[in-house]
Order: C-alpha cells, then structure tokens, then sequence
C-alpha cells in the first residue's frame, strides 16, 4: 500500500472502532463483551461500500495481519492464566470430553450426508469439518467475564488444546486424500504423520526448555521492570506463534503455549508480573482483539444462509447436535453438572477456520459443488454468529 492507502486504512479502522464503541455502549447494558460489538459491527459493515474496501486486495491482507496479531495477543493472554492443578486434576475428564465432542459431531454429521444422498467419502470428510473448536472465538468471551480459571473455563481450554491436535492431523489427512483424488503429487501419510508428530515433540521440548531455564535467565540480565518483561513476552509470543505456524501446527497452538511458557517467570515478579499482564490484557481486548473480531465478522456471508438453507440447517444442527451429546454423556460420570455442561458444549461448538479451510480445499479440488461448498460456510458462518450470544446469555444466568 501507499501512503494515501495507509492512511485510508487507518481511518476506516478508526471508523470500524468508533461504531464499535457506540455499539459497546448498548452492549454493556445488556452485559454483552466489548469483543461481540465489533463481530456485530463487521457483519453489518461487511455489506456497506467500507466493507467492500476492507475485504478488497489491497486491505484484506494487512487487516489479516493485525487480526493474526490479534489472536495471538488474546490467546497468549489466556495461557497466562491457565491453571494447571484444576487441568490436571480433571484431565481424565477433559480426554474423555475431546475424544466424545469430536467422534459425536462426526458420526452426526457423516450420517446426515449419507441421508442427503452424499458418498460415504465425502460424508466423512465433511464429518470431519464438524469436529473443531474454535477456540479463538469462544475462548475470549470467558475471559471478559472472568471464567478462565473456573472449572468451566479449563474444560473448555485443556479440550480445546487436545482439539487442537487433532484438528492437525484431521487437516493434513484431508489434504492427502484430496491431492489423491485431484491427481496432485502429495508425500505418503507416513511421512505426513511423522512430520506432525515430529513437530509436536520438538514444540513440546522448546516449551519445557523456554520455561524452565531459557526466559527466567534472560530475564536476570535486565532490570526487574515492565517494560522488560513486556519485550521478553514478546519475544517468546512471536517466537513460538512463528514456529508453530511454519511447523503447520497453527499459530492459535503457538500462542497459548507462549503464555504457558511466560507463566511462571511473570507470576514470580508479584506486582510488576502483573502490571506486564494487564498491559496484554488491555491490548487485546482494547485494540488487537477487537481487530480480529473485526476479521471474522467481515468474513461472516450471511448471504450463504439464504443460498442453501437446508442443507447448512442440517450440517449445522448435526455438528451442534453432536458437541452436546458429546458433554452431555459425561454428566452422570460427575464429570460436570447440567449447566456447567450447557455452558462447556456451547463453547465447544463454535466453528469457524477449518471447516472453512477443508471445504474451500474440497471446492477447487471440484469434489464437492457450490451447494454443499456454501452450505458449509453458512453453517460456519451461523455456528460463529450465535455461539458467543448464547454462550454470553448462559453465562449470565
């Protein structure tokens, strides 16, 4: 971009973020997060001349790199706060909770395509779709009314980092097939499996190395002040979101495992640990975060819910349908209660990247038509709309 275009850019952000902030005002009053004023604010914008501008070749791809920062500021904040004596104590729990909110949307789903007269390869590849979390949504919506350390908020996290993984392995399995059935050149699934566990073990192991020793010996060489503790956040931030991402294990892992590694360094400096906390907290939900809120609203088409109807209802309701089973089933082990279910199957069951990543992969491989490509991103599109309002009004009972 050019200077005139910079400086356009900023002054429709400026925009978005005042109509944001006129928009918070009536979302305070009915105990609404600042975050789901601007998803409201880009869904109604997106259909406006700014909206057009924003989503056009010459902004798109810079406001994606403020929301990419965006997500990386808020879900680093969340690993900050993770706390791993309540995750531990319930990390049976949380296995059982990954393993049946992901197998239930799947089977759900695969079922429903079968009956809509799709084959059983892509009924299981749209299944596939359905099993995500994302978190990056949901995960911010806790924070605003301080739930991240509850029982709740750590069902929610430690089942959304297992997801996570799988979701990574899910992709790339896709990938394969779809390079197989196009007649692209794509390595075996051995290899492709190795690389990813590989990967894993080598992020796991920087992560142990970065908590233990690295970041609380750097953190000796400077003078014990904000400022500084702020620079190595950034550092180990950027540093693992980076290597997560060219790892293909996605820049949301990377993020929160940063926060998990700054953790303890920033919990043993007392006040000053936490002024260097409040500092990320205020930027993400003050500037960043709302810029990535931005982004998906922007990419909410509310269009492709009059397109195909129908068929989105259906996938929807079968993925929605099988995230709450999946917690449901767990109630009478103890593992929750009935509310503490409701509130975790809902924020389990926002899907938003990779459902629409798997299908728009699908549509240019021409395995699926345009009326199930666009009945996926409707029920994305739906699934991302109500999650945080629903999540928001159980909360608030």
């Amino acid at each position: 971009m050019n200077e005139l275009q910079i400086a356009q850019f900023f002054l429709e952000l400026a925009l978005l973020l005042g109509l944001t902030y006129l928009a918070a005002i009536l979302f305070a009053k009915l105990r609404l997060p600042n975050l789901l004023a601007a998803l409201f604010v880009a869904i109604i914008i997106r259909y406006t001349p700014l909206g057009h501008r924003l989503l056009s070749g010459t902004f798109y791809p810079t406001l994606t790199i403020f929301a990419d920062l965006g997500a990386l500021f808020l879900l680093f904040f969340i690993g900050l706060q993770i706390d791993f004596k309540e995750m531990h104590k319930a990390g049976k729990h949380i296995a059982w909770l990954t393993f049946l909110s992901t197998f239930c949307p799947f089977l759900l789903t695969g079922i429903a395509m079968l009956f809509y007269g799709y084959g059983w390869a892509i009924a299981a590849i749209i299944g596939i779709t359905q099993m995500p979390t994302a978190e990056a949504i949901v995960v911010p919506i806790l924070d605003e009314f301080h739930m991240i350390k509850t029982r709740v908020g750590q069902f929610i996290i430690g089942a959304s980092i297992l997801d996570d993984l799988v979701e990574v392995f899910l992709i790339t399995l896709v990938s394969i097939w779809i390079g197989e059935k196009s007649g692209m050149i794509v390595t075996s699934i051995e290899s492709s499996v190795a690389k990813i566990i590989f990967s894993i073990i080598i992020l796991a192991a920087l992560a142990m190395i970065a908590r233990q020793w690295f970041v609380p010996t750097l953190n000796k060489f400077l003078p014990p002040q904000a400022r500084n503790l702020l620079l190595l956040s950034m550092m180990v931030l950027l540093g693992f979101g980076g290597f997560s991402t060219y790892a293909n294990l996605g820049l949301i892992l990377g993020a929160i495992i940063a926060g998990i590694v700054m953790q303890p360094t920033i919990l043993k400096m007392d006040k000053i640990g936490e002024h260097a906390s409040q500092v990320v907290q205020q930027i993400s939900y003050g500037f960043l975060g709302l810029l990535f809120f931005f982004w998906v609203g922007l990419n909410v088409d509310l269009n492709s819910l009059i397109s195909a109807p129908m068929l989105a209802i259906l996938i929807y309701l079968a993925g929605t349908l099988g995230k709450f089973a999946g917690t449901f089933i767990l109630v009478p082990f103890g593992s929750f209660k009935l509310k503490e279910a409701a509130i975790i199957g809902t924020g389990i069951n926002g899907r938003f990247t990779t459902e629409i990543i798997v299908a728009k992969l699908l549509f240019d491989a021409h395995l699926i038509n345009t009326h199930l490509f666009t009945a996926l991103v409707a029920a994305s599109a739906f699934s991302t709309l109500t999650v945080p309002i629903v999540l928001t009004m159980l909360i608030n009972e």
